[in-house]
């Protein structure tokens, strides 16, 4: 399973959506489409700004956080923007392999 960030920005519509049906409404439609998905939703939480929802979710492969960003943000109810989290064993593995690149000039 791989783990994602999901950062949702609610449009006017969007607003208006969550007006009527609830913050916990909407969490409940999310956990049953990343669970349909083969995943599962970690953190879920609303915020002042920018960024109005913040979801951890672990999903099997980018290809089906791909399909859910898509899905999502097609609607026309929330701009979305997906991080793949990368876990400190991952950057560890990463820290060992031999790139073989030097900076020009070097």
């Amino acid at each position: 399973m791989a783990k994602y960030l999901f950062q949702v920005s609610y449009t006017a519509s969007g607003t208006g959506g969550l007006l009527k049906e609830g913050g916990t409404s909407r969490r409940s439609m999310i956990e049953q489409v990343i669970k349909k998905l083969g995943g599962s939703v970690e953190a879920f939480y609303y915020a002042f700004g920018d960024v109005e929802v913040f979801v951890i979710a672990d999903l099997p492969n980018d290809a089906t956080a791909a399909a859910f960003s898509l899905t999502v943000s097609s609607r026309g109810t929330v701009t979305i923007k997906t991080t793949p989290l990368i876990s400190p064993e991952t950057i560890d593995e990463a820290t060992k392999i031999d790139v073989g690149y030097h900076p020009a000039g070097s």
